[in-house]
C-alpha cells in the first residue's frame, strides 16, 4: 500500500508586511486573489492566491514573524520555483518593475536555464525556463 497524492494543493508563505507582499504577488507576479480574510483573533491576514485559476499559494501575515535565518540554505522551504516560457522576457518585465534578478544560470543536470529573485521578505523565487 502507498500514499496516493494527486498533486500539491498549495504552498503557504508568511510575510512581514502584508500590503507590500500582496502587491508583489498580485501586481508584479501574476497571481490573482481567490479569497482574503482578516483573522482578528490571530491579528493575521490570510490571502488565497491562484495562478491561471488554480489555487496555489496562501499568503499569511502575523505580528512580528521571525526573520529567515540564511539565504537560501535554511532548513525548511528553500525556494518557490515558477515555470516560464521565456526567461529573458520574464527578467526584463521584472526589471521594469524594479525587481532585481540574479544572472541566468543553467541546471547542470537538466540543461534548463533559471534565475532567482526575492519576494519583499527575501524569500527566494526561482524562474525556471520550461
Amino acid at each position: 500500500m502507498t500514499l496516493e497524492i494527486e498533486k500539491i494543493h498549495h504552498i503557504a508563505i508568511i510575510c512581514s508586511h502584508y500590503q507590500k507582499s500582496k502587491y508583489f504577488y498580485t501586481e508584479i507576479l501574476p497571481f490573482t486573489i481567490r479569497e482574503e480574510h482578516y483573522r482578528v483573533e490571530r491579528q493575521s491576514f490570510k490571502l488565497d492566491l491562484c495562478l491561471h485559476g488554480e489555487y496555489v499559494l496562501e499568503l499569511f501575515s502575523f505580528p512580528n514573524p521571525p526573520k529567515r535565518l540564511s539565504q537560501p540554505e535554511a532548513c525548511g522551504g528553500r525556494h518557490l520555483a515558477l515555470a516560464v516560457k521565456n526567461l529573458e522576457k520574464a527578467i526584463a518585465y521584472l526589471k521594469s518593475k524594479e525587481v532585481a534578478c540574479e544572472a541566468i544560470r543553467t541546471d547542470e543536470y537538466t540543461g534548463k536555464r533559471f534565475a532567482f529573485l526575492e519576494d519583499p521578505d527575501g524569500f527566494p523565487i526561482e524562474l525556471y525556463e520550461d
